[in-house]
């Protein structure tokens, strides 16, 4: 089976490329590890890769804006387990600085709500 390396090299990655400060490392690993299993689960359902890799792109987004988050409002104690399920809904995700038109809003508050229901499906 493929693994999220294989859609996005960088996927391991994503921690350093969110950091702004050195904390931020381990909360990113955190927020990866709760990630892969969603993504792995995309992959198993049989989805495309161009429709997996629009997913962990926003994904990348989401976790930026968490990492973002907690950093500034020094969050650090909250579980990114947690920082993660609270971020996402059914009505989707938290406001991204990154995404200027509104077909970017609706993919990722899409990948959001996916999220949501993955999480709301395996508790």
């Amino acid at each position: 089976m493929k693994r999220p390396e294989d859609i996005i090299p960088t996927f391991p990655e994503w921690p350093r490329q969110w950091m702004g400060l050195q904390e931020d490392v381990p909360y990113g690993q955190g927020l990866i590890k709760v990630m892969r299993p969603f993504v792995e689960h995309l992959i198993a359902s049989g989805l495309k890769d161009k429709t997996i890799r629009n997913h962990m792109e926003n994904l990348w987004l989401l976790g930026g804006e968490i990492i973002r988050d907690v950093s500034m409002y020094d969050e650090y104690d909250v579980p990114p387990d947690q920082k993660l399920r609270e971020s996402v809904g059914s009505d989707g995700g938290p406001y991204c600085r990154h995404l200027d038109t509104e077909s970017e809003m609706r993919s990722f508050d899409t990948t959001c709500r996916k999220l949501h229901k993955f999480f709301e499906s395996n508790i």
